[in-house]
């Protein structure tokens, strides 16, 4: 797994070190499929990748380096869903505590 993502890194690299220097942006898509972006992240951009109600997508583009990042808004609107299907509405309540605890 390490080779793999260290591949992708280096192929990102190389990729924007083949354009022109006035057209480097440091972001884009290794073979037009993995996501990348070097450029130096904002709070903006952190929290669309990693807390979106807007976006359906679960797997979101990195905010810094290669590959996806997770929506966890997504993740938590699809396990609500899952859980709401296994156990039925209403008996959602998970109970967390010490044994013999409250």
């Amino acid at each position: 797994m390490k080779v793999v993502a260290i591949g992708l890194l280096v192929a990102a690299v190389v990729q924007e070190a083949a354009k022109p220097r006035a057209e480097r942006t440091w972001h884009g898509r290794v073979l037009g499929v993995v996501p990348y972006d070097f450029s130096p992240p904002t709070w903006d951009r952190i929290r669309r990748a990693y807390w979106n109600p807007e976006d359906r997508r679960l797997f979101t583009d990195r905010v810094l380096g290669v590959g996806w990042a997770i929506n966890l808004h997504r993740a938590r609107v699809l396990l609500s869903g899952l859980l709401t299907r296994l156990v039925g509405p209403g008996e959602q309540t998970v109970r967390l505590g010490l044994p013999g605890g409250d």
